[in-house]
C-alpha cells in the first residue's frame, strides 16, 4: 500500500466498521476514493434519521434487488442484530412483501422496491413515505439506495468473494451471461 492508502486504510479500521471489507477492498485501489466512499456510507449507515432497522430492510432490498449475494449475506447479519424477524428476512430474500412490517416500514419496503425497479417512485409512495418520515429522512432514504445500489455494483463487477465456507442466498449474476 502507499502512504495514502495505509493512512485511509487505518482511519476505516479505527472507525466503525473496525475492518476493510466488501467494496472498501476494492475503492481502496485510489486512496481519495476510499477516503470519501467511506465518510459516506459511515453517514448514511449510522447518522441518518432512519432507525437502524429501517436502514437494514432498505439495504436488504437493495442488495437482492442488485442480486449481490454479498450485500445479502453482510447485511443480513447486520439486520439480525438489529431484530429483524426470520418471516421478514426470507420474504425480502423472495422479493415479496414481508409479513409483520409495521405501517412506517411497510411504506418504507414500498419505496424502496419501486426505487430499485423504477429509479424513481410514484407520486403515492413517495407521499406515503412522506408521511411517515419527512423530507429530510426520504432524501436520506433515497441516497442509501443509491450509495448500496454503488456498493453492490462494485461487489458484482469486482467478484468479492464471500467469506470461506458461506454459500451464497442467490446466484451472483455470471459475466458471461451479460452479453
Amino acid at each position: 500500500m502507499s502512504a495514502e492508502q495505509r493512512a485511509v486504510h487505518d482511519r476505516i479500521v479505527s472507525g466503525p466498521r473496525g475492518k476493510i471489507q466488501g467494496p472498501l477492498r476494492a475503492a481502496l485501489h485510489n486512496a481519495e476514493l476510499a477516503d470519501k466512499w467511506s465518510a459516506l456510507g459511515a453517514l448514511l449507515r449510522y447518522r441518518t434519521s432512519l432507525t437502524p432497522r429501517q436502514s437494514e430492510i432498505a439495504i436488504l432490498v437493495t442488495g437482492r434487488a442488485c442480486r449481490s449475494p454479498f450485500e445479502w449475506y453482510a447485511h443480513r447479519i447486520e439486520a439480525e442484530k438489529v431484530g429483524i424477524e426470520a418471516p421478514i428476512l426470507e420474504a425480502l430474500l423472495e422479493q415479496r412483501e414481508p409479513p409483520g412490517l409495521t405501517p412506517a416500514e411497510h411504506a418504507l419496503w414500498r419505496y424502496v422496491v419501486e426505487l430499485n425497479a423504477h429509479r424513481s417512485v410514484s407520486d403515492a409512495t413517495y407521499r406515503e413515505a412522506l408521511g411517515h418520515f419527512g423530507e429530510r429522512a426520504i432524501v436520506e432514504l433515497t441516497a442509501l439506495v443509491g450509495y448500496y445500489t454503488m456498493v453492490a455494483i462494485t461487489l458484482n463487477c469486482h467478484e468479492i468473494p464471500l467469506p470461506e465456507g458461506v454459500a451464497p442466498a442467490f446466484p451472483l449474476p455470471q459475466h458471461d451471461d451479460l452479453q
